[in-house]
C-alpha cells in the first residue's frame, strides 16, 4: 500500500516517539535533525527530505508489527522496508539516498579510518549486521550508483543526529518541503 502525506505524518505522529534503537534519542528526533543538518548544509528539498524520511522503514515496521527492536540479532533492511510504500509519492532524489544511507556507512568505514571508532555504538553493532566495510569491489560499485554521493552527505547528517533535547523545527515544518518535492 502506498501512503500518502498525511499516513507519513500519522506514522511519524503514532509511532515516532518510540526510541531510536540505542541512541539517545527517539525516532522523531533523529529524524528532525538529520532533516536540519541537510538544510542547514544547503542540500537540496529533496536530500532534507530523504534526510527527514531514511529511517521511515523502522517506523513502519513498527507499525506493522507492533513493536520497536533494538535488540537487534539480524538487519532489519529498513532502508528496502519503505521503498515500496513511498515509490508512487517522491522521486529517486529523495528514494535513492534512502536505499544507499546503509552503504554509505559501509563503504565510509572501508574509505576512512576514522569513521568506525566515531560512529555510536548502535551504529557500529549495526553496521556488524549489515555486513560490515565495503570490500575493493563493492567501494567502486556503490560510489559509481546514482545518488551514492547524496547518500554520503545523508549518512554524515544521519551520525551526527542522535543529541538528546536538541532543538528543531517540528515535523509540520518539513512537511512542506516533503509536499514540495512529491512526484
Amino acid at each position: 500500500m502506498a501512503l500518502d502525506m498525511e499516513d507519513i505524518a500519522a506514522l511519524f505522529d503514532k509511532r515516532a516517539g518510540s526510541q531510536y534503537g540505542r541512541e539517545p534519542v527517539n525516532q522523531m528526533e533523529h529524524a528532525l535533525q538529520c532533516a536540519l543538518l541537510a538544510e542547514q548544509a544547503g542540500e537540496s528539498d529533496e536530500t532534507v527530505v530523504a534526510a527527514l524520511l531514511h529511517d521511515i522503514g523502522h517506523v513502519i515496521a513498527a507499525e506493522r508489527d507492533g513493536v520497536m527492536d533494538d535488540t537487534q540479532e539480524k538487519d532489519d533492511l529498513h532502508q528496502y522496508v519503505a521503498l515500496p510504500f513511498l515509490r508512487a509519492l517522491l522521486p529517486d532524489a529523495v528514494l535513492e539516498p534512502i536505499r544507499l544511507h546503509v552503504d554509505a556507512k559501509r563503504y565510509l568505514c572501508a574509505t576512512e579510518p576514522s569513521y568506525w571508532a566515531a560512529l555510536s555504538k548502535g551504529s557500529q553493532r549495526s553496521l556488524e549486521l549489515q555486513g560490515g566495510p565495503f570490500s575493493e569491489a563493492e567501494l567502486q560499485s556503490f560510489i559509481a550508483q546514482p545518488f551514492a554521493e547524496e547518500a554520503v552527505r545523508l549518512r554524515r547528517y544521519d551520525d551526527q543526529a542522535k543529541v538528546p533535547g536538541k532543538a528543531t523545527p517540528d515535523f509540520k515544518y518539513f512537511a512542506e518541503k516533503l509536499s514540495a518535492v512529491c512526484a
